[in-house]
């Protein structure tokens, strides 16, 4: 993972998170989703994934997060058997630090680090009204795989996304 980048003249750093980020990456999400996860959630995935959970900075403050976690299961991607997978389980970034390539480099950075563990696919969930998420997804790769009606607690429904490694 590449520490940091120019982009658009900004410069931002993409390092992985700590303990003490927790706090910021539950601000962004706040800020910037409507599904929002207990303190513990961000805490235990942190633990458990510290490899997949990244964050984005400039000037020592957090404009963005990617929180993953490897999984065991059946495959998305090839018809049959089960496969070692990165679930994507929350991005995000402040709205005025989109459009730098941001969002784009903490996928990628996730993707390599699931790779590194030896994940065969990965996946995520993106509501199907969000269409800037999805074209930037398509565009690195992942693609529609299944509709989940009624997914979020609104009742709009997703689209699993999905993409082999």
């Amino acid at each position: 993972m590449q520490e940091s980048t120019s982009s658009r003249a900004e410069d931002y750093t993409v390092r992985h998170c700590g303990p003490d980020d927790i706090p910021s990456v539950i601000n962004v999400n706040t800020l910037t989703l409507p599904e929002h996860y207990s303190d513990y959630f961000y805490y235990d995935i942190l633990k458990d994934f510290p490899s997949t959970f990244l964050l984005a900075e400039q000037g020592g403050r957090v404009v963005g997060y990617i929180m993953c976690r490897i999984e065991y299961g059946l495959s998305m991607t090839k018809r049959f058997g089960l496969a070692k997978k990165g679930h994507i389980i929350s991005i995000a970034v402040l709205e005025e630090y989109r459009n730098r390539g941001i969002g784009s480099r903490l996928i990628r950075d996730a993707l390599e680090e699931i790779r590194k563990t030896s994940g065969k696919e990965c996946y995520l969930e993106v509501r199907t009204t969000n269409k800037g998420a999805i074209e930037l997804y398509e565009k690195l790769g992942l693609k529609v795989g299944s509709t989940l009606h009624g997914y979020y607690k609104d009742g709009e429904s997703a689209y699993t996304m999905v993409m082999p490694l």
